[in-house]
C-alpha cells in the first residue's frame, strides 16, 4: 500500500522538529531571556526554518547529479553564510553570534542525513550546553547610545570629567563609556554609555538603539 509521504520526507520532519526545538530553546531561554528583543526573535526563528528547508531539499534535488552535488552544495552554503551580511550595520555582535548559531544549527540538522537520531540529538545538546555556558559567564549591562555635545571631554585624559558629566546629566550610575563617531562640524560625538540599572527589567527597545538617523539631527 502506497503511503502519502516518502521515508525521506518523514525523516526530514523529524530532523526539522529537532532543529526548531533546539533553536527555540536557545533563542527563547538564553537570548530573549536577557535581551527581550522580539524583533530578532522573529528573525532568528524564520531564518532557521528557511535555511533548513533550503539545505535539505537542495541535497535531494542535486542527488541525481552525482559529480555536481558537492559543487552545488558548496555554492549553496556560500550563499547561505552570505546572509551574515544581513543587517550587519544595525546588528550588535551578540545578535550576530546568535544569527550564526541558528544558521549553523539549521545547516547541521539538514546536512547530517547519514547520522542517527541519537547522534543528531547529542550534537544539538552540545550546542545548547555551549550557549548555556557562555551565557552563564556573560554579565550583560544595559547601555544607551547618546549624542554628546561637549566634545572636549572625550579626550582620554578627561575621561573622569566625562563620566561625571554624564552621571549628572543623565542621572545614571555610569559604569563605562565608549566613544564612537565624532562630528567636528556639529561638535558632537556618539557615545555608548553602560550603566547600572536601578530595576531588574532594563532591556527596552529604546535602550537597544544602535544609531540615530540623519533625519533625527533636525531635532537636536
Amino acid at each position: 500500500m502506497d503511503t502519502f509521504f516518502s521515508n525521506e520526507f518523514l525523516d526530514m520532519l523529524v530532523r526539522f522538529l529537532i532543529c526548531v526545538l533546539v533553536v527555540w530553546i536557545i533563542i527563547d531561554r538564553f537570548y530573549s531571556a536577557k535581551s527581550k528583543r522580539r524583533d530578532f526573535y522573529f528573525t532568528f526563528m524564520l531564518i532557521s526554518i528557511a535555511i533548513f528547508f533550503i539545505v535539505f531539499f537542495m541535497i535531494f534535488v542535486l542527488e541525481d547529479m552525482k559529480g555536481k552535488t558537492s559543487m552545488g552544495i558548496g555554492i549553496g552554503l556560500f550563499g547561505i553564510f552570505s546572509i551574515m551580511r544581513y543587517r550587519t550595520d544595525s546588528m550588535p555582535v551578540r545578535e550576530m553570534t546568535y544569527l550564526f548559531v541558528t544558521i549553523c544549527l539549521s545547516v547541521v540538522n539538514a546536512l547530517a542525513v547519514s547520522m542517527s537520531y541519537y547522534e543528531l540529538v547529542a550534537t544539538n545538546i552540545i550546542f545548547i550546553i555551549s550557549v548555556w555556558l557562555c551565557e552563564k559567564r556573560l554579565k550583560l549591562s544595559p547601555s544607551k547610545l547618546i549624542q554628546y555635545d561637549r566634545i572636549e571631554l572625550i579626550k582620554p585624559e578627561r575621561r573622569e570629567e566625562l563620566v561625571e558629566n554624564l552621571k549628572e546629566r543623565t542621572g545614571l550610575d555610569v559604569l563605562n563609556v565608549e566613544v564612537g563617531a565624532i562630528d567636528f562640524l556639529r561638535d558632537m560625538a556618539m557615545l555608548r554609555v553602560y550603566y547600572q540599572p536601578k530595576h531588574q527589567k532594563f532591556d527596552k527597545d529604546i535602550d537597544s538603539m544602535l544609531k540615530i538617523k540623519s533625519s533625527d539631527y533636525e531635532n537636536v
